[in-house]
């Protein structure tokens, strides 16, 4: 923060606020920047194009309000997730961060709670704080792993009213079975929790990987989240959505501001769900380059985790912090999730892969 920490704590701040810091990964200058999972191919020339004809078309009527209940675009979500899904069933915000916000609006607040299982998405405790919901730091097994037992066992003990569950987990990249989230289910019918399964990483999941989309019907407290952010490319776009039964979303309305979804966010996601197929076809490629990482880190005798995600986690080295900042100097920027002993890198190109496994190489060699 470059605002004087004095002048800061001067405010009268809420009290949970106070020596908290924002959210936030290093913005480096850096040559190939692999540090917060962004889809670092481009944006496809027929999908900027699409979009820049569907905002043109929206930019003549900026002097009115949106649609506010962007029906179109809950139609077209709709559309490509499948599972029998409807509009009604669907809703978005700015970004998944804004979604899972309005969740804890909605759910959370003060004198509730949200139980979620650490290590995993560093904005849940900051977006608790902000909506004065109580954190729950639920455990996971000494290699990050969680077991339905566990998990169910964890919500009988703490009864939250919302628990978050990430699968593909960020930053260890791994999905959790269904079992886990039916098993979180039903353990929280006692306390009438709602569920929330972040799946914000979704397409990237290997062959055969099993998604919570399919246990929404007969489930009104399940809630599935996506976002545009990742396998879209559309990280500068803000758009996060999600699929639940239809009173979720009406729950929703009671808190989201009014005319959320700006008109210009609402033309971009249109017309980018339009050309999911051509936005979509460097999944595969990433997919690819994420599994080089973790054969070649393997090769080289470190220890990354088997991932369902664009990133890759990953031990085994003597200093994670002075191989962070050796990485740094040679070029390549990668996270330091506050694990001691591990890392995270963006799968990106296969050229951004080459320099960023080159600069590890390099590094070992050097030790």
């Amino acid at each position: 923060m470059s605002h004087n920490l004095d002048r800061l704590e001067a405010l009268p701040l809420r009290e949970n606020l106070r020596g908290m810091s924002p959210y936030g990964a290093p913005q480096l200058d850096v040559a190939v920047a692999l540090n917060t999972n962004e889809n670092t191919h481009p944006v496809p020339q027929p999908v900027v194009d699409a979009i820049t004809q569907r905002v043109s078309q929206a930019a003549g009527q900026l002097n009115r309000y949106p649609d506010r209940e962007f029906t179109e675009l809950r139609t077209a979500l709709a559309s490509y997730l499948g599972h029998d899904l409807e509009a009604d069933n669907l809703w978005a915000a700015n970004g998944s961060n804004e979604i899972l916000q309005q969740i804890l609006q909605t759910f959370g607040g003060p004198g509730r709670s949200v139980l979620t299982f650490v290590p995993t998405y560093s904005m849940y405790p900051l977006l608790a704080s902000g909506t004065g919901t109580e954190f729950i730091a639920g455990q996971r097994a000494d290699d990050f792993t969680l077991t339905a037992e566990s998990a169910a066992a964890q919500v009988r003990e703490h009864r939250p009213n919302v628990v978050f569950l990430c699968s593909p987990n960020n930053p260890t990249g791994t999905a959790l079975g269904l079992d886990v989230v039916e098993a979180v289910y039903e353990a929280a019918e006692e306390s009438n929790s709602m569920v929330i399964v972040d799946e914000a990483y979704a397409e990237f999941a290997r062959f055969g990987t099993p998604f919570a989309l399919t246990l929404l019907q007969g489930r009104p407290r399940l809630i599935v989240t996506r976002t545009m952010s990742k396998a879209f490319a559309l990280a500068g776009a803000r758009l996060g959505y999600f699929a639940a039964a239809p009173e979720v979303t009406d729950a929703i309305r009671l808190v989201r501001l009014p005319y959320h979804l700006s008109a210009v966010s609402q033309a971009t996601a249109l017309a980018a769900l339009e050309h999911s197929d051509v936005l979509l076809s460097t999944v595969e490629d990433i997919k690819m380059q994420r599994d080089r990482i973790v054969d070649d880190l393997k090769r080289m005798g470190l220890e990354p985790a088997e991932s369902d995600s664009n990133f890759v986690f990953f031990g085994g080295m003597a200093d994670a912090q002075h191989m962070w900042q050796s990485l740094l100097d040679q070029g390549v920027l990668v996270r330091d999730v506050g694990i001691p002993g591990h890392l995270r890198v963006t799968a990106g190109t296969e050229d951004e892969t080459t320099a960023f496994l080159s600069a590890v190489e390099n590094y070992l060699q050097q030790k």
